[in-house]
């Protein structure tokens, strides 16, 4: 029987966060493996509500209270490092709070850990739930991550992650800035399953255009290398092919490959591995649960 601690942080969002427990909790019944949940509370300003909820299945959830905000990933980072250094485990699957990623595909990642115990298991979007335009914006983010660095990359931070890959993890300065661009660089013999992303519990989604940019271009991030290799390459075919039609129109492209290389180089500033090692000093205490 594998140990499988999964990692929620939460900013504020307490009754999504018990409604996914909840959830989890049936999902877990029948597949016979130790589940605990580690909750990282990112300094909400809201208090948690009292918890009265009976967990039949889970073993044991806490909650590591921060006294900074640090964000979703650096969240994700310290939960994998609090994980590795204080708790007894097989393996670490983070998920979001708020219900979009979905309870009921933890089964899909244990079935298929099942089948490949020592691979990274990545649950690769298959359909989403937003609107029109934030999907045209996610597939243009794909698009333009795959040409710019040559990486695919279809999985958020809904992922099953062995202990060997954990402790890769932790020791990666890109962790820090990018979960999913971490795993990408570190992981290039994964496994998947399908993934539908779910809807919100309560409240709209608290993805924004900014946000979704940001997120693309931390990943483009840790591949920067690649990045201004093929810029370079890219504004020389470009350049020569327009030499003798230079017009402000045409000059467009290249005035964004540029934004683009500077936006990225300073998202890559980042990356730090001693705030990184130094990330479990913002914990404020550890509640537990159960």
């Amino acid at each position: 029987m594998s140990k499988i601690k999964v990692l929620i942080p939460i900013y504020n969002d307490w009754k999504s966060a018990f409604k996914l427990l909840e959830d989890i909790d049936l999902q877990i019944d029948n597949l016979y493996h130790e589940f605990s949940i580690i909750i990282i509370n990112d300094h909400s300003n809201e208090e948690r509500p009292i918890n009265d909820f009976n967990f039949n299945n889970l073993k044991s959830i806490k909650i590591l209270n921060m006294k900074k905000n640090k964000g979703h990933t650096r969240c994700n980072a310290s939960g994998l490092r609090y994980i590795a250094e204080h708790e007894d485990y097989d393996y670490i699957i983070p998920m979001d709070g708020d219900g979009e990623d979905r309870a009921e595909e933890i089964t899909l990642l244990i079935n298929k850990v099942n089948d490949y115990p020592d691979k990274v298991i990545t649950a690769n979007r298959i359909k989403r739930s937003e609107g029109f335009f934030f999907k045209l914006c996610y597939l243009l983010h794909k698009y333009l991550t795959f040409v710019f660095t040559g990486q695919s990359i279809r999985f958020g931070n809904f992922i099953c992650l062995p202990k060997f890959a954990v402790n890769k993890m932790i020791k990666e300065k890109a962790t820090w800035s990018s979960f999913s661009g971490a795993v990408a660089k570190l992981f290039k013999d994964r496994k998947s399953v399908p993934s539908i992303r779910g809807k919100r519990f309560f409240g709209p989604s608290k993805m924004s255009f900014i946000k979704l940019l940001k997120h693309s271009l931390s990943i483009i991030a840790v591949f920067k290398m690649t990045l201004l290799i093929r810029s370079i390459f890219f504004l020389i075919a470009y350049l020569f092919l327009i030499i003798g039609n230079l017009s402000l129109i045409t000059l467009m492209p290249v005035i964004g490959i540029i934004i683009m290389m500077i936006s990225v180089i300073i998202l890559s500033q980042r990356e730090s591995i001693l705030e990184f090692e130094n990330s479990l000093e913002n914990i404020h205490s550890v509640d537990e649960l159960k």
